[in-house]
């Protein structure tokens, strides 16, 4: 039974005992009561974790959408972006192909040089002693390297062009701050003696001039664009380099030129040069029967590894771009066109007065006041004396029409086909102008009034040569590997008949006459039948004749009882009242014949004997020398 207190004793009970404040968490739990300071800290704390949660989770929100924004919209750009940043283009490596002459010789090649950089305050050494070192390694002045390395701290160009066994000698100094920047650079071994036909290329590697212009397609193979991947600091990956990468071929351009015949050409053609201080001259051997090119000479020329440092002028081989009036070398073109037409017979005659008046023209020959008129002389002695009146008869003979009609067929008006650059279209008066003027068919009978390059000129005597056919004058044999398979050829037009063979010939063995009794026997070989013409012309700039100036010119064939090679020289403006074709050019075609028949084994047409000279001496019925008698001086016959 439950026990009360009595209500007086609980009442006192309560107020002895202090008062309880209400707590309204469960009982049984002990509650610490924190400082007013530290609460405050850490609700603090709490606000800051809330917000820094709710930033978080408003930020991965945001990520979230616009990952799920870049995935649907710009999925396909980005991952294009993405592989170009991780993927770099490369092209295949070929460097341009090397130019050889017809046995093999480089005229042109790529070579690995370097660009020099130094930056003088890395240098180990103090900057006088470096540029001592520097300045005798690549062969520069010391006062311009040691200015050099005081212009600036830093990427300081010293050098270009650098060999590699040069690069290497300035290694061995051990200076540092020294970069060397590898490029590819064209070198012509030959120097200036194919300059003007191989021509050079630029600091870019692409052709200026000459066939490095004109076989821009043939020197240079553009590589596959390719696409390989790179690591973070731009370094290729090797595992994904492509099969070909860094491929080189071993094709070479092979010309149809011999370097010996064109040393022989230039040697000629300079000293005859000299000789009579001319302007300039070129000197052409051509290969009948093709129209390959064996020699091409101009002078003055130029070397293409260092073509900066002379004038552009030079850049242009004239011989193919310059056009000029043949003047008398153009005559026995004319006497096969009248053969060939009907007009004239070999063995007829033309009377030679000296002097005609065409048109209120006066025409004369070149020694009408020496020799006056020779009356009747034949085709041959109308070459061998260069007699422009015995020529015009014979153009004469033909209509001006058909005459005109004859001159472009054989390409005059035109353009010469050929793989050389820059060839102009040669000239010639119009139809209207050789009807209604006389002057005109009687001047182009003595190779003036019409224009033409010297290359054209050789390609007009191929015919004559060979024949009867035109031919096209090239330099290009084709690409050969280094087997000596042809993996191109150039596609030339088909020879185009002009003159039937019998006509040529017929004109070749007049022509020998020039060589063996008139003016041309400065160019005569003893053993050899040679035949050719002699050119003496007035100077013609821009239609007027320049007073004084002359082009002297001689064109010759060899051999003449089975005609192979055409050889032409032109000297321009030669000085002296001695300057003729007979004295200035045929010289120079005899020099080039005697190297040309012993280089390609052309055996003589009769034996002879020679002297040390190369001059012939007299030989008996078994061909030895017949020996002059030492106190009579006369000759005697064994």
């Amino acid at each position: 039974m439950a026990r009360t207190l009595p209500p007086q004793v609980s009442q006192r009970r309560r107020l002895t005992q202090p008062a309880r404040r209400p707590n309204p968490r469960p009982t049984g739990i002990l509650q610490l009561r924190l400082p007013a300071r530290w609460q405050a800290q850490l609700d603090t704390r709490r606000i800051r974790l809330l917000l820094t949660w709710s930033i978080l989770v408003l930020a991965l929100s945001g990520l979230g959408l616009r990952l799920l924004a870049l995935q649907l919209f710009e999925g396909k750009e980005l991952a294009a972006m993405a592989k170009a940043q991780q993927t770099v283009g490369l092209s295949d490596f070929i460097p341009r192909r090397p130019v050889v002459d017809r046995a093999g010789v480089v005229l042109a090649v790529d070579e690995s040089v370097y660009m020099l950089y130094v930056h003088p305050s890395m240098l180990s050494k103090p900057l006088d002693e470096a540029s001592q070192l520097l300045s005798k390694a690549l062969n520069l002045p010391e006062a311009e390297v040691l200015k050099l390395l005081r212009s600036a701290d830093t990427g300081v160009k010293l050098a270009d062009g650098i060999s590699e066994n040069t690069a290497s000698q300035v290694r061995d100094l051990y200076l540092d701050g020294l970069d060397f920047i590898p490029h590819p650079q064209r070198f012509y071994p030959q120097n200036d003696l194919f300059g003007s036909i191989v021509g050079y290329v630029n600091g870019e590697g692409k052709g200026q001039a000459g066939l490095e212009l004109s076989q821009e397609d043939q020197l240079t193979r553009p590589g596959k664009a390719m696409r390989v991947r790179r690591m973070g600091d731009g370094g290729i990956i090797p595992t994904d380099l492509p099969a070909g990468f860094l491929h080189q071929d071993d094709l070479k351009l092979e010309l149809t030129l011999d370097r010996r015949i064109q040393r022989a050409t230039r040697i000629a053609l300079d000293r005859q040069i000299q000789n009579f201080g001319a302007k300039r001259g070129t000197a052409i051997v051509m290969d009948a029967a093709d129209g390959s090119l064996v020699a091409l000479v101009v002078s003055p020329t130029y070397d293409p590894n260092t073509f900066y440092d002379y004038d552009v002028e030079l850049f242009r081989n004239w011989a193919v771009t310059d056009l000029y009036e043949p003047g008398s070398t153009f005559k026995p073109i004319n006497v096969a066109i009248a053969l060939e037409a009907g007009v004239l017979n070999p063995g007829e005659y033309i009377y030679d007065a000296g002097q005609l008046i065409i048109s209120e023209h006066v025409v004369q020959n070149h020694d009408f006041n020496s020799a006056g008129g020779r009356g009747s002389i034949s085709i041959p002695e109308i070459l061998q004396v260069s007699s422009n009146i015995g020529m015009v008869g014979i153009v004469r003979k033909l209509d001006p029409g058909n005459y005109h009609g004859w001159l472009e067929k054989l390409g005059l008006g035109k353009t010469v086909a050929t793989d050389l650059p820059s060839v102009p279209t040669s000239q010639l008066k119009t139809l209207e102008e050789f009807k209604t003027s006389p002057i005109e068919p009687a001047t182009a009978a003595f190779g003036q009034g019409l224009s033409l390059t010297p290359l054209q000129l050789a390609q007009l005597h191929a015919s004559l040569a060979n024949g009867g056919k035109l031919v096209s004058p090239h330099v290009v044999k084709g690409l050969v590997d280094s087997t000596g398979q042809y993996k191109w050829r150039p596609e030339l037009p088909e020879p185009r008949p002009v003159f039937s063979q019998k006509n040529a010939q017929a004109v070749v063995e007049m022509m020998e006459t020039v060589v063996s009794q008139g003016s041309g026997k400065t160019a005569a070989i003893p053993g050899y039948r040679i035949a050719g013409k002699t050119g003496t012309a007035q100077k013609a700039e821009n239609g007027v004749y320049v007073a004084g100036a002359r082009i002297t010119s001689f064109v010759g064939i060899v051999p003449v009882e089975a005609p192979r090679y055409v050889i032409i020289a032109v000297v321009d403006e030669p000085q002296g009242e001695d300057a003729y074709g007979s004295t200035v050019a045929a010289p120079i075609v005899k020099e080039i014949m005697q190297t040309l028949v012993s280089t390609m084994g052309i055996q003589p047409s009769q034996p002879v004997a020679i002297d040390h000279t190369g001059e012939a001496l007299a030989v008996d019925l078994h061909g030895n020398p017949i020996t002059a008698d030492a106190h009579s001086g006369e000759h005697g016959v064994d």
